[in-house]
């Protein structure tokens, strides 16, 4: 990217004041390096963003910020509804919801290495992975209903999970009014089978262990043990999301000229707040979220399953599930005063300590951020920061992000080399598909502890520590 179009503010506060049509400046927070290593786009986009009906304060970019679809990923924006403020389904992307969620185990690195093939081969067989995987449950019309309206509660209603779980769940696992009956009957149909899946792209269960502490009392509340292992699981609401995001974007592109907006990119399609498409998206918008809440909970469940047949005393306790591709009604403002829609798309929220919406359990030191790393990488637990909420509404990054495309790596990598070259330094991949683990191979992303480390020195999130692979079941 040509760093001279943007005025260097601090070492991580890179702006474009408003200009032309920009009703706000355009911010990115991230370290010189890494803003050189995003694409131009990127602040294409940004720009872009900056130019819809009722944006608040500035569109921003994490530090893992790259190219998207109308937003770019590592976005946030935030819009005031009573000044016409929009709602965007390119800002919340085609896998609404995706996010991670993390168990302890209370297992030594060592435990799990005595058993690790057998382990990854159960993970593997137990939890659906891959392009269009199917799971044994089926959801009739009511039980579709059901789940999009009750998220993780439906599933722990159904029997999957923990009723401990969904205080450690953000929203304690449900988007409020969301609205079944404004999900397509071709999205439900996609979804019928897809209940407790990984699906496939950057999808994945690991087991990581914690390898570096950066935060002792925050590793401390949140139960991370230096040397113990974690299990996270990172996916979304499947084909369901992907379908809703689809059908408002065109219906949004359709409608913009009817509303007065003129988008300067149409893959910024968006619809005003109040509008009757608006407010459709946002009640399937929000089925879609419990979508994704409840298949990770499955998901969560079957992985307790599985670690039961090796260590049936270990429950595996859920430290955080967050998701990273949202549009939630926030109150923000110096005391709290002002509702507004924040978008993150490719971003995570990220409550600083003695936000009433933290678990009481980790108040005091803020809201976990989790950050998923690919196959070979590092993967790390932020905690949020008060400065955060002054500098890009609570939020923070999600992931170390794309360095190049999924085609770009597929012609460098080939599947077959990459497990190998994981499996010599002791990290145990499996997945249906050798095209997929090319496609995610380690180098396609950006160094996510140079993205972490500018997260904290940008006031996003702090460092609490850094979690490192051992089994990988990828889809």
């Amino acid at each position: 990217m040509n760093i001279n179009e943007f005025q260097k503010i601090s070492d991580t506060h890179w702006e474009i004041s408003p200009r032309g049509d920009m009703r706000v400046p355009a911010i990115i927070h991230a370290s010189e390096e890494l803003v050189r290593d995003m694409d131009d786009k990127v602040r294409e986009q940004l720009v872009n963003v900056t130019t819809l009906p009722g944006i608040v304060g500035a569109a921003h970019a994490m530090p893992d910020a790259h190219w998207g679809y109308g937003f770019p990923i590592g976005g946030v924006a935030a819009f005031d509804a009573d000044r016409g403020g929009v709602i965007s389904a390119g800002g919340v992307g085609f896998d609404i919801s995706c996010g991670v969620r993390t168990h302890l185990t209370g297992l030594r690195r060592e435990e799990i290495e005595a058993r690790r093939q057998p382990l990854a081969d159960a993970l593997f067989a137990h939890i659906p992975a891959g392009i269009g995987s199917q799971g044994d449950i089926r959801l009739d019309h009511g039980a579709m209903d059901a789940m999009l309206a009750g998220g993780a509660r439906w599933a722990l209603a159904e029997g999957y999970g923990d009723a401990r779980d969904l205080e450690f769940i953000e929203d304690e696992g449900c988007a409020e009014e969301a609205v079944p009956q404004h999900v397509s009957d071709h999205a439900r149909k996609r979804q019928q089978r897809e209940m407790g899946t990984l699906g496939s792209g950057n999808h994945y269960l690991e087991v990581q262990e914690v390898s570096e502490i950066h935060d002792a009392e925050a590793a401390r509340v949140f139960g991370l043990v230096q040397g113990e292992c974690v299990v996270t699981i990172h996916c979304g609401s499947r084909g369901l999301g992907h379908q809703i995001g689809t059908e408002f974007l065109r219906e949004m592109a359709i409608t913009a000229a009817d509303h007065g907006i003129a988008l300067p990119d149409r893959e910024l399609a968006c619809a005003p707040i109040h509008s009757e498409t608006g407010q459709r998206y946002i009640g399937a918008m929000r089925a879609a979220i419990n979508c994704a809440l409840a298949n990770r909970q499955i998901i969560g469940h079957l992985t307790r399953e599985v670690f039961m047949r090796f260590w049936p005393e270990r429950p595996l306790p859920l430290m955080f599930d967050v998701s990273h591709n949202t549009c939630k009604p926030e109150r923000h403002g110096n005391n709290g005063d002002k509702l507004l829609y924040v978008h993150r798309k490719g971003a995570t929220r990220s409550w600083g300590p003695g936000h009433p919406g933290i678990p009481a359990a980790y108040r005091r030191v803020g809201q976990p951020v989790l950050i998923g790393g690919s196959m070979g990488t590092e993967s790390w637990v932020l905690a949020g920061m008060s400065s955060s909420e002054a500098t890009a509404f609570s939020s923070a990054c999600h992931g170390a992000g794309r360095r190049m495309s999924r085609n770009q790596a597929r012609k460098r990598w080939g599947g077959r080399q990459v497990v190998d070259e994981l499996a010599a330094r002791g990290i145990t991949v499996r997945s249906p598909s050798f095209r997929g683990v090319a496609e995610e191979a380690p180098g396609a992303y950006k160094d996510v502890a140079a993205v972490v480390l500018a997260s904290e020195n940008a006031g996003l999130a702090r460092r609490v520590a850094r979690l490192r692979p051992v089994i990988c079941i990828k889809g």
